[in-house]
């Protein structure tokens, strides 16, 4: 009887482990057009000089993508942040808002601090970029707010992200 319970209890910790993980996707090549462009060149944190178009295709974007389970800001991702930071720090009177998502996976509780977390990163990184704290506001969806509906690695991908609101 023992060892019935045992093993059972052993199974479904075994199938709870192997629901949670997963092969990490890839990002998705997304065309997000859903700002104006910036001008001039400006150089980030990374040290690139942008030129005008390479400013505008990076405002353009206001979406900044995770890795499962994370909240690091990739390479990638940090010159969109970088660019928004900048077109930030040339029109003071503009407040931001950082929106923190995750992907279906995990508790409801753990998505929220999960992307309260991301959203905390994309503020830490334009803060020392120069923004100060009164023009930005972070706030947590978790998994509540889904762009993508399927259950499968290219729609968690774009879950796991943090929307960049002005």
């Amino acid at each position: 009887m023992y060892k019935k319970i045992l093993l059972t209890v052993l199974g479904i910790a075994a199938l709870s482990l192997a629901a949670c993980g997963g092969s990490e996707a890839t990002k998705p090549d997304v065309d997000d057009k859903s700002v104006g462009t910036g001008t001039g060149t400006d150089a980030g944190v990374s040290g690139k000089s942008l030129d005008t178009k390479g400013k505008a295709d990076l405002l353009a974007k206001r979406r900044v993508y995770f890795a499962f389970d994370s909240s690091a800001v990739d390479a990638e991702n940090r010159a969109i942040v970088e660019a928004h930071a900048a077109y930030l720090a040339a029109n003071k009177n503009i407040k931001v808002v950082f929106e923190g998502h995750a992907d279906e996976r995990g508790t409801r509780e753990y998505n929220l601090a999960l992307g309260e977390r991301r959203a905390q990163a994309v503020e830490r990184m334009v803060k020392a970029l120069g923004l100060t704290a009164d023009r930005i506001k972070t706030v947590s969806y978790g998994e509540e707010k889904a762009v993508a509906m399927d259950h499968n690695d290219a729609a968690w991908a774009l879950n796991r992200r943090v929307e960049i609101i002005y």
